[in-house]
């Protein structure tokens, strides 16, 4: 490639690479009060999580504590969002919170109750969907950030947390 070609396509690169921000600047209320801050977890891995407590997928909330138990000392952050946009999560946070506790025993990062889909969706999720055509399609899709903030990859909700090619995703960004 000539001198000249080579740095055109290295500019175009690290303008492409400018425009897809990543997605490090989202905060979201804590379901214990508060905020969690993307950036907080710049460096790890983040799989974030929408969830729903009265959906045919919420025994996936076991799997998700297992893989944070298993890879959070080597860095992996696993963030559930908990989500009525599909009508299936309880009246209100504390409740999200207590059914959560007292069935799964949770102890990974929690936001508040958020929409995760259309005009209202957090802007999270608007993000998503605007710069890398993902929105979820139910509860229990997950998204895989890198330590970078960069979307690694998406699953949809029949991918379960401890599924081979999500735990190897994960592994390979791990400390």
């Amino acid at each position: 490639m000539r001198p000249l070609n080579f740095l055109a396509a290295l500019s175009f690169c690290a303008v492409a690479a400018a425009a897809a921000p990543a997605a490090e600047g989202f905060r979201f209320d804590s379901i214990d009060g508060g905020e969690i801050a993307l950036g907080d977890y710049r460096g790890h891995p983040v799989l974030v999580v929408n969830t729903a407590s009265e959906c045919g997928f919420t025994p996936q909330y076991e799997g998700l504590q297992t893989l944070y138990d298993r890879y959070r000392d080597r860095g992996l952050v696993v963030l559930a969002i908990p989500s009525d946009d599909f009508k299936q999560e309880l009246d209100d946070a504390a409740a999200v919170k207590e059914f959560c506790d007292v069935n799964f025993g949770l102890t990974l990062p929690m936001t508040g109750i958020t929409r995760v889909k259309g005009p209202q969706a957090h802007p999270f999720y608007r993000w998503l969907e605007t710069e890398h055509g993902f929105t979820p399609g139910w509860n229990f899709n997950k998204v895989l950030l890198g330590p970078e903030g960069n979307v690694v990859a998406t699953y949809g909700a029949f991918t379960k947390p401890l599924s081979a090619k999500l735990a190897r995703r994960i592994e390979g960004m791990l400390n």
